[in-house]
C-alpha cells in the first residue's frame, strides 16, 4: 500500500485530507464514519466573543456549487475551550483551530487565549487564520486583501502563538501571490486556499436575492478550476506547503490539487452532499497512487506536466 503521509506545518499527518471548516461537523459524524481516518479536523471558525452571524436565509443552491453567508456564527473561544476541546481531546485525529477576527488584536488575543487551554497543546496542532472570509462586514477578507494586512495579522499572531500558523487566503483580489509571499515572509507555515468567491443569486419573481445579506461566498464544483489555478500560482511562489480548497467532490479532484502544488487538501461542500465522501477520498487517492505506480503521495505532489 502506498505511503499516504505528508508534512505540513510542522505536523505529521496520515494522510492529505481534512475538512474545511464550517463544513463538518466531527461530532455528528462520529459513530458514522471512522474519524480516526481523516488527516486533521477544522472545527468551524471561532472569533473572540460570541458572534450571531448573518441574516437567514444564509444558504442556497446555485448552478454546480452553492452560496453561503453565515457571518462566523459561533459561541466565542471561551465556550469552545469548555465545551468543543474536551471532547476533540478524546477524538483521536489532530486538530486545526480556525480563527477569525474583526482587528488583529481580536485575531492575537483569541489565539493566545487558545493557548493558554487546558487540553490545547496536546489536542490542538496549529491554527488556520482565517484572513479571506466575504461574509462579514469587517475584518476578514479585508484582512486578506491587501498583502501588507494579511502580514501583519501573520506577524502579530505569530508573536504571541505556541501553535503552528496557517493563514487562509481570499480568491477574492488581484494580488493573492503577493499576499502568500507576504505571510510566507511574516512567519506563516502554511497557506490554505481558496476560500469562497464572491457571489449573487436572485430570485426572479419576488426580485429579492436568494441570500439574506444579498450576496455570499460561492462554493463547490464552479470554483474548482480557478481554485486548482491559485493553488499552481502560490505553490510556485512560496517555500512553505499550500492546502488546497475549492469545489474538491471526490477522489480526482484532490489528486489534480496535489498535481497543481498543493501538499494537502481541505474538503468543503461535498460534504453536505455526502458526510462519508472523505473518507472515499482518501481511499482513492490511495487507489490511484497504486494504480500509478506510486509509493508514496509525495511523489505526485506539484507534478504537474505543462
Amino acid at each position: 500500500m502506498a505511503r499516504m503521509a505528508v508534512d505540513v506545518a510542522g505536523i505529521r499527518l496520515k494522510n492529505p485530507v481534512m475538512n474545511a471548516s464550517g463544513t463538518f461537523n466531527i461530532r455528528e459524524a462520529d459513530g458514522l464514519i471512522d474519524i480516526k481516518r481523516l488527516g486533521a479536523y477544522i472545527p468551524k471558525s471561532i472569533t473572540l466573543h460570541e458572534r450571531t452571524g448573518n441574516p437567514v436565509p444564509r444558504i442556497c443552491e446555485t448552478s454546480s456549487g452553492m452560496l453561503n453567508s453565515i457571518g462566523l456564527e459561533n459561541k466565542g473561544v471561551a465556550a469552545f475551550i469548555d465545551q468543543e476541546l474536551p471532547f476533540l481531546a478524546r477524538a483521536g485525529v489532530p486538530v486545526i483551530v480556525s480563527i477569525a477576527g474583526e482587528t488583529i488584536d481580536e485575531f492575537a488575543e483569541t489565539v493566545a487565549k487558545l493557548g493558554e487551554a487546558k487540553h490545547a497543546q496536546k489536542t490542538v496542532k496549529a491554527v488556520e487564520i482565517n484572513v479571506s472570509c466575504p461574509n462579514i462586514d469587517r475584518g476578514g477578507v479585508q484582512f486578506g486583501s491587501q498583502p501588507e494586512m494579511a502580514a501583519l495579522v501573520t506577524a502579530e499572531i505569530k508573536l504571541v502563538s505556541s501553535f503552528p500558523i496557517i493563514v487562509k487566503l481570499t480568491p477574492n483580489t488581484g494580488v493573492f501571490v503577493e499576499a502568500a509571499v507576504a505571510v510566507e515572509e511574516a512567519g506563516a507555515d502554511a497557506i490554505s486556499l481558496i476560500n469562497t468567491i464572491f457571489g449573487m443569486s436572485i430570485d426572479i419573481m419576488t426580485r429579492k436575492p436568494k441570500i439574506g445579506r444579498g450576496y455570499g461566498g460561492l462554493s463547490g464544483p464552479a470554483v474548482k478550476p480557478i481554485a486548482v489555478k491559485m493553488v499552481y500560482d502560490v505553490s510556485r511562489a512560496v517555500n512553505i506547503p499550500v492546502i488546497g480548497i475549492g469545489g474538491i467532490m471526490n477522489a480526482g479532484d484532490a489528486i489534480e490539487f496535489l498535481l497543481a502544488g498543493a501538499t494537502a487538501v481541505q474538503v468543503g461542500t461535498a460534504n453536505f452532499v455526502d458526510p462519508g465522501i472523505m473518507m472515499k477520498i482518501i481511499s482513492g487517492i490511495s487507489d490511484h497512487l497504486e494504480k500509478t505506480g506510486c509509493e508514496d503521495v509525495r511523489e505526485i505532489i506539484g507534478k504537474v506536466e505543462l
